[in-house]
């Protein structure tokens, strides 16, 4: 595991990440991941970076802010999917990822995939881009789709005493990761609060996108509709639901293929 390393970002937080392998004549690839996880638990534990290394790329990995080792701010107003794109683009800048027109590979998972998707639109440095676990909301809902699964039950979830109180809340897996990766909750819930609803222009991605779904995944409902949205992508269903698409063996090896 790659040491951390952190960089002050447009407002102030620190932003940590871990860099695996060197740049060479291919994109960098920079994983975004989801809503309570990390760097660690959504790309370096499913083999995606292994995957990534084996097949001769330079990844790079942050942890959003509010999560991982990254700052943790307790004020909403310090949050949001878009102000994690932001932070995007100081990484690539940090590191020179995009330097004298480079262009990166970007993949992000649920929140990270809004991240992913604010960032690349009108953006002409991604030249790849792959985002799982979101469907129809992004069109329909602007963001997050938080039709199956409320802000409210997000709220109830995250602030519970106790886990075991939220038999049949579909926002019990949240919790549960939250703690088995020992999070700052209180941050969580300022992320909660300042979910991205403004929507996204889709119609100005310009890079080839891949658009993985699980078949269960009720946060990631109707997919082609998302797909029809972006002028050049397709689709790929996967098992499982939001938490158990990852763990499919076709999500590793789709991205590699995609991105290759």
């Amino acid at each position: 595991m790659p040491a951390v390393r952190r960089y002050e970002t447009w407002d102030g937080i620190e932003i940590a990440y871990r860099e695996w392998g060197e740049q060479g004549e291919a994109p960098t690839v920079v994983l975004h991941h989801g809503f309570v996880a990390n760097a660690e638990a959504n790309w370096l534990a499913p083999g995606v970076i292994d995957a990534l290394l084996v097949a001769g790329r330079h990844v790079l990995a942050p942890d959003a802010r509010g999560h991982g080792d990254s700052d943790k701010p307790h004020d909403s107003a310090s949050y949001g999917e878009a102000r994690m794109a932001r932070d995007l683009g100081v990484l690539l800048e940090v590191t020179g990822a995009a330097r004298a027109g480079k262009r990166i590979d970007l993949v992000g998972y649920s929140m990270g995939a809004v991240v992913a998707l604010i960032f690349s639109s009108g953006e002409q440095r991604v030249r790849r881009l792959v985002v799982g676990g979101v469907g129809s909301g992004i069109v329909e809902c602007g963001g997050v789709d938080r039709r199956a699964i409320s802000d409210d039950a997000i709220v109830e979830a995250l602030s519970a005493e106790d886990a075991d109180s939220l038999e049949g809340s579909g926002a019990r897996a949240f919790r549960w990761l939250a703690d088995a990766l020992g999070s700052d909750r209180r941050a969580l819930l300022a992320q909660a609060g300042a979910i991205h609803r403004d929507g996204v222009a889709l119609d100005l991605i310009a890079a080839p996108t891949l658009v993985l779904a699980g078949v269960e995944d009720t946060l990631a409902l109707r997919p082609q509709v998302l797909v029809d949205a972006i002028p050049d992508a397709r689709l790929q269903m996967l098992d499982g639901d939001h938490m158990e698409a990852i763990a499919d063996p076709r999500f590793t090896p789709a991205i590699v293929e995609f991105l290759s």
